[in-house]
């Protein structure tokens, strides 16, 4: 069988969203509670997330409508007003979304011609005349670890930390170098590589945050955006191995690349301790102890569905075939390619949609045979693709903070945790000054232990997963904003964006 081209996926909506900064630093703010807009917010949660529908988009501008996510607009009224719920009319809520050279956005309401501003606080549409009160910076709320396509290239960019380089060359994403965190620090962004390295001014990169590694970023609705230095140098591939670097003459839209939450690729192993691959083209087997390209899976799977498919590196799914047997040939909207998934300690146990579950033949063939799973039918499951998580929840991203000695979850920058594999599912916290993570009787977090402890990850979505931490419950987001271990059951405060 011919090896299937590797094809990009769009971005899914809510990588998609953005955060719109007004002129004084705070954000657009849907208030539920009073029916009101505000720009009053320092930080970018759920009520500062705008998803922006474009009807109609042109090289500098756009009419486009803000949804929120609770799925109400951003409406202007007759004295110039703002609220936020259904458009009444065909115009109501569309906005003229003018693209600037300084990164800026302007949001011109289609009826009254009037600007979208703030004064810090209240948010109105009662000026026709362009002021600097008028700019909004864009912010992408998507996860900030994430992944850069160049359509113009059709691959992804890959950190190369033996030469300090980036290079725009992966046709798979499947490698930890392909992801990259996007910080957002004083309105500017940094891009840090795998292993906590910056991509510079200079081409090469560099191991602390400084000047020389804030970039402004450019915003497209789509998921578009670019990278600049804020004097007339672009970031784009240069020369025959498409070297990420500045630049001014960049051609046919090189500098523009589709930015994208990092997929979750892994790797599955049998009670034999031999990795699941890919040979012969579409047979796969459990064959072999040493990791390949063909070793490693796409793993995607709805949040609402308790399925999930497996997207091998040749651009095909795995699929159940003729007597049971499981095959890399499958195609994304095939019923074969989805497989029920059920945990066991961190060990993953796959259902095919007849019934029967995946197991290993005495051949080594990978095959749906059993009617009741045992530990043949146990798979290791580890991530391919993650030495560290960064973890997100309801209230913010999981981290430490001066004024806490507890591991907190409403925080605006994250900390990595690195993952020290111990067993199959079953992971070591590491934070990033070497030690490790700890738990108090109270199911409160510390980050300055001296002895691994034991964390139990399952995977529930393409990127969302919980935790079950030492004390036997799951690791939850509560409102205060300290992170705690004290939940017997999964609930939304336990699911983690990762």
């Amino acid at each position: 069988m011919d090896e299937m081209e590797w094809i990009h996926r769009h971005p899914k909506a809510e990588d998609l969203r953005v955060g719109l900064i007004s002129w004084a630093g705070t954000y657009l703010t849907f208030e539920a509670c009073k029916n009101t807009v505000t720009a009053t917010a320092k930080s970018l949660g759920r009520r500062q997330t705008w998803e922006i529908l474009v009807s109609n988009e042109h090289e500098t501008q756009a009419v486009v409508r803000l949804k929120s996510v609770q799925g109400l607009y951003l409406l202007c009224e007759c004295d110039g007003t703002m609220c936020y719920g259904r458009p009444r009319t065909s115009h109501h809520g569309c906005f003229l979304l003018r693209f600037h050279r300084n990164s800026k956005w302007t949001l011109q309401c289609l009826i009254s011609g009037r600007y979208l501003e703030s004064n810090g606080k209240d948010v109105f549409c009662t000026s026709r005349v362009l002021s600097a009160y008028h700019m909004w910076t864009p912010r992408p709320a998507l996860h900030v670890h994430v992944i850069l396509y160049s359509p113009i290239h059709h691959c992804y960019a890959r950190a190369d930390p033996t030469m300090g380089r980036i290079w725009v060359d992966a046709a798979v994403p499947c490698l930890e170098e392909c992801g990259f965190l996007l910080h957002f620090r004083d309105g500017c962004y940094h891009l840090e590589t795998s292993t906590h390295h910056f991509l510079s001014h200079v081409d090469r990169l560099f191991s602390q945050p400084s000047s020389q590694t804030a970039f402004h970023m450019q915003v497209r609705p789509g998921g578009l955006v670019s990278l600049c230095d804020g004097e007339g140098g672009m970031l784009y591939p240069q020369g025959t191995h498409l070297l990420l670097g500045l630049g001014c003459n960049p051609v046919r839209g090189e500098e523009w690349f589709i930015l994208q939450h990092c997929p979750t690729w892994v790797r599955l192993r049998s009670k034999t301790r031999r990795f699941i691959s890919v040979i012969y083209d579409d047979e796969v087997c459990a064959a072999s102890e040493r990791l390949t390209p063909m070793s490693l899976f796409q793993f995607e799977c709805d949040s609402e569905s308790p399925t999930v498919q497996l997207r091998s590196a040749n651009g095909y799914y795995l699929a159940q075939r003729r007597h049971r047997a499981v095959m890399a040939d499958g195609h994304p909207l095939e019923s074969d390619t989805f497989f029920r998934m059920h945990w066991n300690c961190g060990r993953i146990i796959l259902q095919s949609c007849r019934g029967r579950f995946l197991g290993i033949a005495p051949n080594g063939l990978l095959m749906a045979n059993a009617t009741l799973p045992g530990p043949n039918e146990e798979f290791g499951i580890l991530f391919a693709n993650r030495p560290f998580l960064v973890l997100r929840g309801r209230y913010g991203y999981v981290g430490s903070s001066s004024g806490h000695d507890l591991i907190q979850c409403n925080q605006d920058q994250p900390d990595c945790i690195h993952l020290l594999p111990c067993r199959q599912g079953i992971y070591h916290f590491q934070a990033q000054g070497g030690s490790f993570w700890s738990i108090t009787s109270f199911g409160t977090f510390r980050p300055w232990g001296k002895f691994a402890l034991n964390f139990c990850i399952e995977l529930q979505g393409s990127n969302l997963l919980t935790v079950l931490a030492p004390n036997g419950f799951y690791m939850r987001a509560d409102q205060s904003g300290t992170l705690l271990a004290d939940s017997e059951d999964i609930t939304k405060e336990c699911i983690w964006e990762f």
